[in-house]
């Protein structure tokens, strides 16, 4: 009996360009998972199943914050079907675990501190037994105070919700409900800020975003006789899963073991455990393979959602429009547990000023301990909230000083040589002035959209489609106005502030039938991002052959680090590109002792052969030797692991440091349509500019833009987690959670710069999160410019549009 689909089915059929199309670096090369996604043929972890296999479930806590006062599993117990209920009484090992802090619970002891908090678990055959015995579970609960912003969080007297903090961030925090804090000074404001003609300032709020990726946490756990357990997940990040779950477990890494299951998406939310462990738990009590899946409810409370925060602003400039000092603070709701909040706060911080130059500067962001949901890692990783704040204020200067808004940004870009306020200077192009002349330049679309014209009859009529609100058949174009905005941004890319980030991949080259034949393996998470593709192209570009397969994603081969930060492009694919240079030149050596190479050409001459169409050829082309021959009954396989070059962490008193590897740049020009009567609000266009570096793979580039870009237009108008002063969550379903479709996206023309990064692999820039930053203050700059509204708060809601 095993797991079905088997997780080479799963993965590599997905996965495995072997018998596609060849497809090299800079070809827009087919996803190898392209057509079975699209077609419902793809085997999500969702779909996992086991012959004897038994249903989890979990038992959450209803209040944001009690004391548990009585448990009783008893009933649950007698239930017919059940075979296991666990408590945190029923716990091997550690008791806690955490991305960055190991400050959560596995199951509650004595407190929950949000709603939702796992406080028990059962595993029963069928499902629905599970979900009735959870539901006979007595749990007493003591309500208690809930911390929910910075007032009740600060306050005097206001309940800590970790007495007894020994992390490194808690001797530099102002009081123990604030998780980290991350100052950030360049030169003097105290002196520059009276010399400035023009000042600004602004409060700005960004609400809780929900990643809403479609396929919920799911996973199967399944024991080993040799004591221990062979996981198979949706996840980002295989390898710190296995880092967490090893001391809960109470067994030694190697016998932890995690496949990586088909992903349907992730956004970040998927870096911190879920499930993870509390199915391994069941497995392991009852020793049959366990089963857990979310339902959408339960999802909401299951996984971390982006940090709601309120950010005060105050630019200064002179009459001409020139920067003279910024002031901010940013203020980060990190919801019960610390999860990814501490690097969040670095991001803000480090980011805090935008794509500009300026001189003088006193930045100073900070995350808090609440009774909130927790909040952690979401696509733009605290460069969000800043870059709307920071984008916002830039307009707000730009109409103080009478400057078009463009122009305004334009006269403040950051260059290559210029110094971020970190002190890190960008060694690296930055061509923030050419991105917002693109998507200036870029021509309009069509005014009134709405107003269509028969071809034949010249008769006039209204498409309501193109209206705010047009499906519902609200408007047929009254009291609608356009508005045009801009924002540009920056974001960095990798691991930052010190961290050890690298990649591991192992190549293997071998002759099959003889063909030259690639095999891959990563602990790469494939979750929708296209590495398995690029990978595949690393691979037939380096190795010069046309078939290459790619392995499922488990922890038998090095880490390749998460799935985030855009960063696997980089990181795991120059891991890649890095073994195929290695097996190439084993190659070469190889070939120099069968065919006499060396004494022929040289050593040095040997070393500058390539592999190109299965054979070993000079610079000038001429084929020396079909792969497979050089090869013979050997097969060269060499693992390897690739570091990007060192960061340092930001000094914890003055945020100095050489914090970020890369940094990335994007800019968004937003034309919208708003009904200044209903509020309602579609956005016509979304026109995008950014510099990739190199365009690994030119067409994904393009999807990873509008991905981003739609993930924006959410935060700026449909999406909010909204949690009440109890720390309850009033929406946790996609009927109440509103999260753009197809109707909703708009034309997004994209304009790619391809300027090289001289110290990454093919000078490629990450991609994925810059458009993310920008689309969301581009749209709310637009629907300013139509409405005449501040709007100080994402999304914009037609409330705040009306009356």
């Amino acid at each position: 009996m095993g797991v079905t689909p088997s997780p080479a089915e799963l993965i590599q059929r997905a996965a495995s360009g072997t018998g596609a199309g060849a497809g090299g670096v800079g070809e827009s090369a087919p996803r190898p998972d392209g057509t079975l996604k699209v077609t419902g043929e793809f085997a999500y972890a969702s779909d996992l199943w086991h012959e004897d296999m038994l249903w989890g479930h979990t038992l959450r806590s209803p209040h944001a914050h009690a004391r548990i006062t009585a448990l009783d599993t008893a009933p649950a117990l007698a239930l017919p079907g059940v075979h296991a209920v666990l408590t945190h009484e029923d716990l091997p090992a550690a008791t806690h675990y955490g991305l960055e802090l190991r400050d959560q619970p596995v199951l509650a002891r004595d407190v929950v501190r949000y709603q939702g908090e796992a406080v028990a678990l059962v595993a029963a055959d069928p499902p629905e037994p599970a979900r009735r015995a959870a539901a006979l579970i007595r749990v007493a609960y003591e309500e208690l105070p809930v911390v929910h912003d910075e007032a009740s969080a600060t306050a005097p007297g206001a309940p800590v919700l970790h007495p007894d903090r020994t992390d490194p961030y808690a001797a530099h925090v102002p009081h123990p409900n604030v998780v980290h804090r991350q100052p950030v000074l360049h030169g003097d404001v105290a002196t520059a800020a009276p010399t400035a003609d023009v000042v600004v300032t602004g409060t700005y709020h960004v609400g809780m975003q929900d990643q809403a990726f479609l396929g919920p946490e799911s996973g199967l756990a399944v024991p080993d006789e040799d004591g221990g357990i062979d996981l198979y997940i949706a996840t980002q990040w295989l390898h710190v899963d296995q880092q967490q779950l090893a001391p809960v477990l109470g067994l030694p890494p190697e016998k932890v073991r995690l496949t990586l299951s088909g992903v349907g998406g992730a956004f970040g939310a998927r870096e911190d455990l879920s499930m993870q462990a509390h199915a391994c738990l069941l497995a392991l009590r009852t020793g049959r393979p366990v089963k857990i899946v979310y339902n959408r409810h339960e999802s909401f409370f299951g996984h971390v959602h982006r940090h709601p925060a309120t950010l005060t602003y105050e630019h200064g400039a002179t009459r001409d429009g020139r920067l003279v000092h910024v002031r901010a603070r940013i203020v980060l709701d990190g919801g019960a547990y610390a999860s990814s909040s501490p690097a969040v706060v670095g991001n803000a911080a480090s980011l805090g000023l935008g794509p500009y130059e300026v001189e003088h500067a006193e930045i100073e962001a900070l995350a808090l301990y609440t009774n909130n949901p927790p909040c952690g890692a979401m696509r733009g990783f605290g460069a969000v909230q800043a870059c709307f704040a920071y984008e916002s204020q830039m307009d707000k200067l730009a109409d103080a000083l009478g400057l078009d808004p463009v122009e305004l940004r334009r006269r403040n870009a950051m260059s290559q040589g210029s110094t971020m306020p970190t002190g890190q200077v960008i060694d690296a192009p930055a061509p923030v002035a050419e991105l917002l002349r693109r998507v200036r330049e870029r021509p309009l679309p069509p005014e009134r959209p709405w107003e269509t014209t028969d071809a034949e009859t010249g008769a006039r009529a209204t498409d309501i489609r193109a209206l705010p609100g047009g499906l519902s058949n609200t408007s047929h174009g009254e009291g609608v106005v356009r508005g045009v905005g801009y924002a540009v941004g920056i974001k960095n890319v990798g691991f930052s502030e010190g961290f050890d980030d690298y990649s591991t991949a192992r190549v293997r080259l071998e002759a099959v039938a003889g063909e030259p034949v690639a095999t891959v393996h990563t602990a790469m998470a494939e979750v929708g991002q296209g590495g398995v593709t690029v990978h595949a192209q690393i691979a037939r570009t380096e190795l010069g052959v046309t078939q290459v397969t790619i392995l499922p994603a488990d922890t038998r081969v090095g880490s390749a680090g998460s799935t985030s930060a855009s960063r696997q492009t980089y990181m795991t694919g120059g891991a890649v590109r890095h073994a195929c240079e290695a097996v190439r030149a084993e190659v070469l050596r190889l070939g120099g002792e069968r065919f006499g190479w060396a004494e022929r050409f040289g050593p040095e001459a040997v070393r500058g052969l390539r592999l190109a169409g299965g054979k070993v050829v000079t610079p000038e082309g001429e084929a020396l030797a079909a792969l497979a021959d050089v090869l013979g009954e050997e097969a060269v396989d060499l693992e390897l692991e690739f570091r990007h070059r060192p960061t340092q962490p930001f000094d914890l008193r003055t945020g100095q440091g050489f914090g970020h590897v890369q940094y990335s740049f994007c800019a968004h020009r937003a034309v919208v349509e708003v009904d200044t009567e209903l509020g309602l609000v579609k956005v016509v266009e979304l026109a995008a500019a950014q510099d990739v570096g190199r365009a690994i793979n030119p067409s994904a580039v393009v999807g990873q833009i509008h991905g981003g870009a739609v993930q924006g237009l959410g935060l700026a108008v449909l999406e909010e987690i909204l949690v009440g002063p109890d720390g309850r969550i009033r929406n946790p379903s996609f009927t109440d959670y509103l999260i753009p479709t197809i109707l909703d996206t708009p034309s997004m023309p994209v304009d790619v710069l391809e300027l090289a990064d001289p110290h990454a692999p093919y000078g490629l820039r990450g991609v994925g999160e810059a458009p993310t930053l920008t689309a969301t203050p581009a749209i709310v700059a637009a629907v300013r410019r139509a409405t005449g509204r501040a709007l100080h708060r994402v999304p914009v809601r037609p409330e705040h549009l009306v009356g």
